[in-house]
């Protein structure tokens, strides 16, 4: 049986590691699987992600940013993660549809209902099987991604 987890959580979170450990428990268990991450994982979707991510990109709107958010996903969906699952590997993903309910909806204030709809349309059924939420509190969340960002993590 093959999972679909995804690891969510404010930036600093450690989502990235708990994503890379697990990735290695279940390598030496030789269970295939597959990484993804949001923005990002596929050609269009890095490109997205360096829009995204660029400290010039200050202007971009919510909902613009929601959109490339979902043209990114959708990207990763088809061409990573789908076809993954369909191998018989595990997808760890680093984010996925959580993050734009949290970001773009409670974060930039868009319609909740919107961003359900959107999410349906692009997302569908193709859910986790489980979702890790790694709670951190911000400060101590906000250095380690300041240090990780200095490369000093």
């Amino acid at each position: 049986m093959n999972l679909f987890i995804t690891f969510e959580g404010i930036d600093g979170s450690g989502k990235t590691t708990q994503l890379r450990l697990l990735h290695e428990y279940l390598q030496k268990r030789n269970i295939p699987t597959a990484i993804a991450r949001e923005p990002g994982g596929t050609e269009v979707g890095e490109a997205i992600r360096q829009i995204l991510l660029h400290s010039g990109t200050q202007d971009l709107r919510p909902l613009s940013e929601l959109l490339l958010y979902y043209a990114s996903r959708y990207q990763n969906l088809c061409h990573n993660i789908l076809p993954a699952l369909e191998r018989g590997q595990w997808v760890l993903c680093d984010r996925y549809a959580d993050a734009s309910l949290a970001y773009q909806g409670y974060g930039r204030g868009l319609d909740l209902n919107f961003i359900e709809q959107l999410n349906q349309a692009v997302v569908g059924q193709r859910l986790p099987n489980l979702t890790f939420l790694i709670d951190l509190d911000p400060t101590m969340a906000l250095t380690r991604a300041r240090q990780r960002n200095q490369g000093r993590v």
